[in-house]
């Protein structure tokens, strides 16, 4: 038991390990493919980090590569995660973090840009590095900054990472267009809106479904709910199927847009004639389990 404990927690640590490059390769990649060469700034902190760069060069003169200001920036956050989110989760923030500034450094500008046309700049930028982020989050680590904040704002209000990026990264447009001009905070804000949306897309560990089971076998439907995916369940006893008026029992409960493969194959398991019906909900309130990062 306990080998194939370890042999999970090899695997559990090489994915995080494997999503953490590939937010690094993409957030490389957004910056200077084409934030830096569109004028665009990020969101979160990388979008921070890429202001401070900016004033520091533009009015005292120091060019601080964006990703040492990244590190230096997340320093306070990164101790907060340690304290309140989770070692391991801090860990491999700080994993990914680091490897984003050295793929920062490494993955320069080309010297033939792809396109010199700012808004498709920022809307490949969004989608590239909001994909390497929702990938990230999706395997258990954060990007540090907003990504941080995000959690734990939405262990307390049940917000999603999306909207929590928008909200804190209003700033940003309008700093945008401070330095650079109004037409660049609109393009700003087009990339930080698809940067928010692949987040929340590729992100679904946030999203929430309520889902009701029509079933003939309640126990045992109950048990591997429970036993799989953790969660409550509200029972309607009394129901009656109207085609053979077979004595039924309706389930009711919400997990996660990302354990709806889970409960679908525990329910298939041991009952197969069982059906469900899913659907998004805003947010939940009270006690809802989420596993830790």
């Amino acid at each position: 038991m306990d080998q194939i404990e370890q042999y999970f927690n090899r695997h559990q640590y090489s994915s995080r390990i494997g999503s953490a490059m590939v937010y690094a390769v993409a957030s490389a990649v957004a910056l200077n493919f084409f934030w830096t060469p569109g004028h665009i700034y990020s969101s979160g902190f990388t979008g921070l980090a890429q202001l401070l760069n900016t004033l520091l060069e533009r009015f005292v003169g120091w060019k601080v590569p964006v990703g040492v200001l990244l590190l230096l920036i997340n320093v306070p956050l990164m101790i907060t995660a340690y304290r309140k989110i989770g070692k391991r989760f801090a860990m491999f923030t700080a994993v990914a973090l680091v490897l984003a500034a050295v793929a920062m450094r490494l993955v320069s500008q080309p010297e033939q840009l792809w396109t010199h046309d700012p808004l498709v700049m920022a809307i490949f930028g969004g989608a590239v590095n909001g994909f390497g982020t929702g990938l990230a989050l999706r395997n258990g680590l954060s990007t540090g900054g907003l990504d941080i904040i995000g959690i734990l704002v939405r262990r307390k209000t049940g917000m999603k990472m999306g909207a929590v990026n928008l909200t804190f990264n209003f700033f940003i447009l309008l700093a945008s267009g401070f330095l650079f001009g109004p037409q660049y905070a609109l393009y700003t804000g087009i990339g930080l809106v698809v940067n928010a949306r692949v987040i929340d897309l590729v992100y679904t560990r946030q999203q929430k479904m309520q889902v009701m089971i029509v079933t003939e076998k309640p126990d045992l439907v109950i048990e591997a709910i429970q036993r799989d995916i953790r969660r409550g369940i509200t029972i309607v006893h009394h129901a009656e199927g109207g085609y053979n008026h077979h004595h039924k029992e309706v389930l009711f409960t919400v997990i996660s847009m990302y354990e709806q493969y889970d409960l679908r194959d525990a329910i298939y398991d041991v009952d197969p004639q069982a059906w469900a019906s899913l659907w998004r909900i805003d947010r939940t309130f009270g006690r809802f389990y989420e596993p830790k990062l």
